[in-house]
């Protein structure tokens, strides 16, 4: 679509949905790549006709045998600058981009960080292979993981993954596995833990956390847990290895049931295990020097960030409907902070 619109004719078929945007959802070409919101959006822009009707309301009422025309404006280029930043690359083809992100770098451009940014690397990376998301020559980026978290994320490079990808984190059907480095340990015989609301165990000692979460009521910078607000939240952790004697620090795999702002990191906090390194929700606890190898408990105080990396990422192809899964061993600095403890 380089320089020019093109023309979409879709016919709608037998015993249609009752509105335009869900009929034309249902029967427009798949090659199309062409989303209800995006379709939405092209009709309250007059992009879309019926004969010599212009049709601006997306509950407009459509009958069998309708020829609906959408004019499609080429993808604009985005305001984002492309910037040559090294990338880990995972994976790669014509529809995504599998991205092993380090810490430090911001997932898209902002108010306060314009430039430098893991969109400003995909735009110089992927160049002309961007087909449009949206309208816009852009990277699809269907979900984000916190600036100094590391490890795997997807990326759309065209619509028809976007859809697809996109449909698949909001049927929380794609493997979604980090792991954390927390204080403490979680156990199932601990009687705090039974009294935290909405914590529970499940076979094979993994901990089960339920709740909603929203911005937090006074720093609108952070999340906070709710139960009578907020968005449904699910997290599953189960510990992998602990460290100090008793034990001081965990080291947990963490599932997303859903993927919400800092969902691991304030989950882990409301049931008391905080990650390590976490400025924000990490608290103020500090492991027993005495109880770890020498040097353990500097190797934790001196951690500059959270302790959290997104190593595990499946989901199935948007276009091959093949299965994918890929793996992200532990950055440097999380693997000698487990190795200062004795890991």
């Amino acid at each position: 679509m380089d320089g020019e619109s093109l023309e979409i004719v879709v016919i709608i078929g037998a015993n249609p949905p009752d509105r335009l945007d869900k009929a034309l959802a249902r029967d427009v070409p798949e090659a199309a790549s062409l989303s209800r919101s995006r379709l939405a959006k092209l009709i309250a822009e007059g992009a879309v006709r019926r004969g010599d009707e212009l049709l601006t309301n997306a509950k407009a009422r459509v009958a069998e045998g309708d020829a609906i025309a959408i004019t499609v404006e080429a993808a604009i280029e985005l305001d984002a600058l492309p910037e040559d930043i090294p990338l880990s690359v995972v994976y790669e083809d014509d529809d995504l981009i599998v991205i092993d992100k380090p810490a430090g770098m911001v997932v898209h451009p902002a108010p306060g960080t314009p430039r430098g940014t893991l969109v400003n690397a995909l735009l110089h990376h992927c160049g002309d292979t961007l087909s449009g998301i949206g309208g816009a020559k852009r990277p699809g980026i269907v979900h984000r993981i916190d600036k100094d978290t590391s490890g795997l994320l997807v990326v759309a490079k065209t619509d028809r993954a976007h859809h697809g990808l996109a449909a698949q984190f909001e049927a929380h059907s794609v493997e979604r596995a980090y792991q954390a480095l927390v204080y403490g340990v979680p156990d199932a015989g601990d009687p705090r833990l039974k009294g935290v609301r909405g914590t529970s165990f499940e076979p094979g000692g993994v901990l089960k956390i339920q709740t909603r979460l929203d911005r937090h009521r006074h720093e609108r910078q952070k999340q906070a847990v709710f139960f009578d607000r907020g968005r449904h939240a699910v997290t599953r952790a189960r510990v992998l290895q602990s460290f100090g004697t008793p034990p001081q620090v965990a080291l947990m795999e963490c599932r997303l049931e859903t993927g919400r702002t800092h969902q691991i990191r304030v989950h882990m906090a409301h049931v008391g295990h905080g990650l390590v390194g976490d400025p924000v929700y990490g608290g103020r606890r500090k492991p027993s020097a005495a109880a770890l190898p020498k040097g353990g408990a500097e190797a934790i105080a001196g951690f500059p960030r959270q302790a959290l990396h997104a190593a595990t990422l499946g989901f199935e192809h948007p276009a091959s409907k093949e299965r994918l899964t890929f793996r992200s061993p532990l950055p440097v600095d999380f693997s000698d902070l487990i190795a200062a403890l004795g890991g």
